[in-house]
């Protein structure tokens, strides 16, 4: 079964943080406040799906969608 991503999410729907698949790209996403047990909801997505908007850690992100599928949530 495929590990599911925050590029999964429809919008309103909301997952938790489990762990991250690029190890590289892993640091900024923490910098950002993506942290592994952190509650993600999918706020909005730009008209053709990327960039896509997200609400963590109290504010609003807005990352590419590339990015968001190396996020992987329960």
């Amino acid at each position: 079964m495929r590990k599911r991503s925050v590029a999964d999410l429809t919008i309103g729907e909301k997952a938790v943080i489990q762990s991250f698949d690029d190890e590289s790209l892993s640091l900024k996403l923490l910098e950002m406040g993506c942290l592994p047990g952190a509650e993600v909801q999918m706020s909005g997505k730009a008209p053709m799906g990327d960039p896509i908007c997200l609400n963590v850690a109290g504010y609003r992100l807005a990352i590419r969608k590339s990015e968001a599928a190396t996020i992987i949530i329960d």
